[in-house]
């Protein structure tokens, strides 16, 4: 509890200096929390521990630290003042805001009014900074902040606009953007095209980002994550590609969103010019850039470039080692990845919850049955992280995929959370894969009832009653669905541009090429021994149209056009939305050895790595 103060102007007074400097000068800009306890401690050796105007100076240290410190310890700097001014509780506030425990803040708020501490245009930025989502608190605080006459204020005005735009209420942030024009500056745009990309709303952040009398990096950047947002990833990174030629210099946080897109797209030329555009402007590469650089080519097939990007930090923290963990993981380096866990807790570090998704993972993709139950009971007992879905997926799909179904639906059964349907959809592969065909079909059915607007549930439970033979089932799943499955997708990037594919496409270009170069690899395939494998198509047709299905799968005609283009001694790099078929695996397998091309294919489920005839998935997939 404080005592009422009178009105205090938000400047605090000057410090008593040590050699002819204040005590605080020596923090640079953004302190460690480090550095402030030095500070801190300084300030008791010079008996200022109770001076309003030196601990106002450590909270506002603390509010802009590199990393929160506890409440506790906040709280303790904020007792040691008798009277706090406006300037120690504003700080206070904001150092709440950046807690665990933000709503704490509006408690301090309250005593300010109660107890006659004055409010300034800083106050309420800070405050509706700790509401995050409660449009209820807000809109009581708005009603504040015009009853105290502060509504006029451009730095009030801002918050209010990035508040609402957090509560994803649009109309309320254009009546405040709109109402007084005059008072705008560039973060009330900067907030207000903010608010539209968090909805992915990017025709509106488009129209405002043009109409705008000026931009700075948090433009582009607003308009580089709406373009995300929406999945719309190629003119994400185009639209980077402008700024880094005429724009301002990127942030991190741009650098960081755009190697996202690039990752998500899978393709490595996109994110390899995001990384040349970092280096020739000479941006810092730090912890969190790296880290996205190292998850970008990670998922766009280079793994090697992972590690060159991963060994050359000077500084990692747990988030970087993660990236590589679960990196090498993704490719089925299992070896590689384990020793780099080994690595990891040699250096003292604590693991988290993601650093064990890309251990376990490790562990799923190479079929360790026993690393990966080692590896779970060492999360639960060792470590004391409670298994997430994620985690309890890895060792589902570890079990089931090594044939041990039995034990996974027991592993599932002691759950203490229901299963997810994506757990159960693994145990559904896992029993078409093993031949289980009736509990396939509870499962797959059971599925359906959890979740019956997705259609690859249906496809799996199809695939599985194909597999039997079952072929009214069949047919009934297939009605049931409606519309049909998800079509798969194959892209390959060539030729400054990116080829999408679809299974029997006949929109490219170059498609009479396309087919004479599909002729020779079959003629060259048949004639190494290569037959092709109808048992995953779903239809009950004859052999001979089921080859033909097969024959024009997306990552074929893919594959196809990159003999085409791709020069020899360069891997043909493919992204796929869905997980490759049993036939089309083995069919990249004998190109790889009778064609000698490496060809890198990223499916829905995992990283190939194809070459001189066989995968580095090891057939375990």
């Amino acid at each position: 509890m404080f005592l009422p103060c009178p009105t205090h102007e938000d400047q605090p007074r000057r410090l008593p200096s040590v050699a002819g400097r204040a005590p605080l000068s020596f923090l640079p800009s953004i302190p460690s929390p480090r550095q402030i306890l030095q500070a801190h401690a300084l300030l008791i050796l010079l008996g200022l521990a109770r001076s309003r105007s030196a601990m106002g100076h450590l909270l506002a240290a603390c509010a802009i630290s590199s990393f929160p410190l506890p409440t506790s310890y906040t709280r303790a700097i904020f007792n040691q003042i008798e009277i706090p001014n406006v300037f120690a509780c504003n700080n206070f506030i904001r150092c709440l805001a950046r807690s665990a425990a933000p709503a704490e803040a509006a408690a301090v708020y309250r005593r300010m009014r109660r107890q006659g501490v004055p409010t300034n245009n800083y106050t309420f930025p800070f405050l509706l900074h700790s509401f995050l989502e409660d449009l209820p608190a807000g809109s009581q605080l708005h009603a504040h902040i015009f009853k105290l006459g502060h509504h006029g204020d451009v730095f009030v005005r801002n918050g209010l606009v990035h508040f609402y735009g957090l509560c994803r209420l649009m109309s309320c942030a254009r009546k405040v953007f709109d109402e007084m024009p005059q008072r705008r500056d560039l973060v009330t745009w900067n907030a207000f095209i903010a608010g539209y990309a968090r909805l992915g709303q990017v025709g509106a952040c488009e129209k405002l980002f043009w109409e705008m009398p000026q931009r700075d990096a948090v433009s582009w950047s607003a308009l580089i994550m709406g373009l995300v947002q929406a999945g719309s990833m190629e003119k994400a990174l185009a639209v980077f590609g402008e700024m880094a030629a005429h724009g301002p210099l990127p942030n991190e946080a741009t650098i960081v969103t755009v190697l996202s897109a690039a990752a998500q797209l899978g393709l490595l030329e996109r994110g390899r010019a995001v990384h040349a555009a970092v280096q020739a402007l000479n941006l810092p590469v730090s912890v969190n850039v790296a880290t996205a650089l190292i998850d970008m080519y990670a998922k766009c097939g280079c793994i090697s470039s992972s590690r060159a990007v991963f060994e050359g930090m000077p500084q990692r923290d747990v988030f970087l080692w993660n990236a590589m963990i679960c990196g090498l993981a993704a490719h089925g380096l299992a070896g590689e990845a384990l020793q780099l866990f080994e690595r990891f807790m040699d250096l003292g570090l604590a693991p988290n919850s993601i650093t064990f998704v890309g251990v376990l993972n490790a562990c799923s993709r190479a079929g360790l049955v026993e690393e990966g139950r080692r590896q779970f009971s060492a999360m639960t007992e060792l470590h004391k992280i409670e298994p997430e879905m994620e985690h309890y997926g890895c060792l589902v799909d570890l079990l089931a995929r090594a044939g041990l179904v039995q034990e996974a639906l027991e592993l599932v059964s002691r759950m203490d959370k229901a299963p997810d349907p994506v757990l159960w959809g693994t145990l559904l592969g896992a029993c078409k894969t093993h031949k289980l065909f009736d509990l396939g079909a509870q499962i797959g059915n059971r599925l359906i009832d959890l979740e019956p607007s997705h259609d690859g549930h249906f496809v799996l439970l199809s695939g599985v009653y194909a597999m039997a033979g079952r072929w009214e089932e069949v047919r009934r799943v297939r009605q049931q669905m409606g519309a049909g499955k998800v079509a798969g997708w194959s892209a390959i990037e060539a030729e400054g541009k990116v080829h999408r594919f679809v299974a029997g496409d006949r929109e490219h270009e170059r498609w009479a090429e396309i087919q004479e170069k599909l002729g020779e690899m079959e003629r060259r395939l048949m004639e190494a021994g290569y037959r092709p494998d109808v048992a995953g198509v779903l239809h009950d047709i004859a052999e001979e149209e089921k080859e033909m299905a097969v024959r024009e799968h997306s990552e074929r005609l893919a594959m196809a056009f990159g003999m085409m283009v791709v020069e020899e001694g360069r891997a043909i790099r493919i992204v796929k939305n869905l997980r490759v078929c049993g036939d089309c695996h083995d069919v990249t397998k004998m190109v790889s050895a009778v064609f000698r091309r490496e060809i890198i294919v990223r499916d829905g489920s995992r990283f190939h790595h194809f070459n001189a005839g066989s995968c580095s998935c090891g057939d375990f997939w």
